[in-house]
């Protein structure tokens, strides 16, 4: 009898022990994460997502121009005021800043570079060439697209600050638009 008290004892201190141990860890569930097209099981608290994306610039005011005209983006109101900074709208919840402060003539790599798709790489490329802008296929071949071997067709060009751009049909590829 006394073993049987010993051990129930023994026996509820330890499932109190346990219960205090679940309580104590924290919560975490599983939760899908859309990683591309595939979606995946994690145990982060929450999903990722771009936000903005931000270029530094020299010239404020030219580089606006050119994002504005150009790349035909719409300035939204941003919140510093200072001066120093335009944001545009770029899709969806995502903003592009563009801050001004940055040196002049800062040499720039094309595989460093902001892609955006539009329906017609053609139509876009009559657009810069009626805006005097200079463009390129990946080679460097002036005034000719790059078809990719999933026949998606790109061109290469730099804003007032070096800053790549790539212009390409993806979306149109994918979705059939």
């Amino acid at each position: 009898m006394k073993n049987l008290l010993k051990f129930l004892l023994a026996a509820s201190f330890f499932l109190a022990a346990e219960a205090g141990f679940a309580q104590a860890k924290p919560k975490t569930q599983a939760r899908p994460v859309q990683l591309g097209a595939i979606a995946q099981t994690s145990t982060m608290p929450q999903a990722l997502s771009l936000n903005h994306i931000a270029i530094y610039v020299n010239n404020l005011k030219t580089a606006t121009d050119f994002y504005e005209n150009i790349l035909q983006l719409k300035v939204i109101p941003e919140p510093f005021h200072d001066g120093r900074h335009t944001w545009f709208t770029i899709g969806g919840p995502m903003t592009l800043h563009l801050i001004q402060g940055a040196d002049a003539n800062i040499k720039r790599d094309k595989d460093d570079h902001l892609c955006f798709s539009v329906k017609s790489v053609e139509a876009f490329m009559d657009h810069l060439n009626k805006n005097k802008v200079e463009y390129t296929n990946w080679p460097g071949t002036e005034k000719a697209p790059t078809i990719r071997v999933d026949g998606v067709k790109q061109i290469y060009f730099q804003d007032p600050d070096g800053h790549w751009i790539e212009i390409n049909d993806e979306n149109l590829q994918k979705k059939n638009l």
